[in-house]
């Protein structure tokens, strides 16, 4: 079994609150829920309103599937106009 886990810490420009917040990442998680096999959730930073740390992970039995599951979920975020990626962690158990 293996699984690949991913942080992402994210800088959204939209945001004035916490509502507006909310708004995008939940957009986000649910877009990539939707598309992507993997769990994903909002694991830090939940009272800034301008920046979020989203985790997800996906198991697997093949280490190439995981680094493409991985590569292709932040490739998506990447495309999003609404938020910029400042930074990310991969991990591969």
């Amino acid at each position: 079994m293996i699984i690949g886990a991913c942080t992402i810490k994210l800088l959204i420009y939209e945001s004035n609150s916490l509502k507006e917040k909310r708004h995008v990442i939940k957009s986000i998680i649910g877009k990539i829920q939707s598309r992507f096999n993997v769990s994903i959730a909002e694991v830090d930073l939940n009272d800034s309103w301008k920046t979020s740390v989203i985790g997800f992970a996906c198991v697997t039995n093949d280490t190439s599937h995981a680094n493409q599951m991985v590569s292709n979920v932040i490739k998506f975020i990447d495309k999003d106009s609404r938020v910029e990626i400042v930074d990310y962690s991969i991990e591969i158990l």
